[in-house]
């Protein structure tokens, strides 16, 4: 049964269109876990365009009361500040991209060759520090397994951003053995293996069967565009039930 993370980005962005704090970010969070998601998830990007670094304390207290059942998960770029962000919260886990600062989206994964490879252990080595799980973004590409548990991560993220988008044409054949591929190497090498990107209702089920041990899929986008016509506790809801 795999774990559903609520990403609240795209929450945070409709609040950010106006100055009155509607949609209120906390609220939804905790619709989030009534409707049945086991945790949340939050990429604070330097340019605050959806979640700020002031939200992520705040939504570190809502949860804090419901570890370690659920859990709260950061994403974001190892830099000085997401490590002072990560020091006040403490999170369950964290997810780190190498997304540059202007990145629109996080659409690639650490190739973890000798700069990224040193960066990455710097970064774990100080974020495990702090007592949290650290995940690293990846392709899915089997060969990055290695590398990644040699630079001391606990698991990968696998970025289904192009499963999905093969999804839509009906050739989503070869990209879906390639994350099973992936995730089953990673899973041998002893690690967690989460995905995530543009996942929805309808892609889902299908990566679940191609990889039955998945542990967790943060999802938003798709999710809260679902939720303008579901409504966002009864689209919660669903994707649990469709991860589970």
């Amino acid at each position: 049964m795999a774990r559903l993370s609520v990403n609240l980005n795209k929450i945070a962005l409709l609040r950010n269109s106006r100055r009155t704090g509607v949609p209120d970010l906390r609220r939804f969070g905790q619709l989030a876990l009534e409707a049945g998601a086991q945790g949340l998830t939050v990429h604070p990007r330097p340019d605050e365009r959806h979640i700020r670094a002031s939200d992520v304390p705040m939504l570190g207290e809502l949860m804090r009361p419901k570890q370690p059942a659920m859990e709260f998960n950061i994403e974001g770029y190892p830099d000085d500040r997401l490590m002072r962000i990560l020091t006040e919260t403490r999170p369950e886990q964290v997810t780190l991209v190498p997304d540059s600062p202007e990145a629109f989206t996080s659409e690639e994964g650490w190739k973890l060759g000798s700069d990224q490879t040193a960066l990455a252990i710097q970064a774990i080595t100080a974020i495990k520090a702090l007592g949290c799980r650290v995940i690293l973004f990846i392709d899915p590409d089997p060969e990055v397994i290695d590398r990644a548990r040699n630079a001391g991560a606990d698991g990968v993220e696998i970025y289904t951003g192009a499963y999905a988008a093969a999804f839509r044409e009906g050739i989503h054949g070869p990209i879906l053995e390639r994350i099973a591929a992936t995730a089953s190497r990673a899973q041998a090498a002893g690690l967690v293996v989460n995905a995530g990107h543009d996942l929805n209702l309808k892609n889902i089920p299908m990566l679940t069967r191609a990889v039955p041990f998945l542990a967790e899929a943060s999802i938003g986008h798709e999710l809260t565009a679902d939720a303008l016509e579901m409504g966002f506790a009864a689209t919660v809801a669903a994707y649990a039930r469709a991860l589970a």
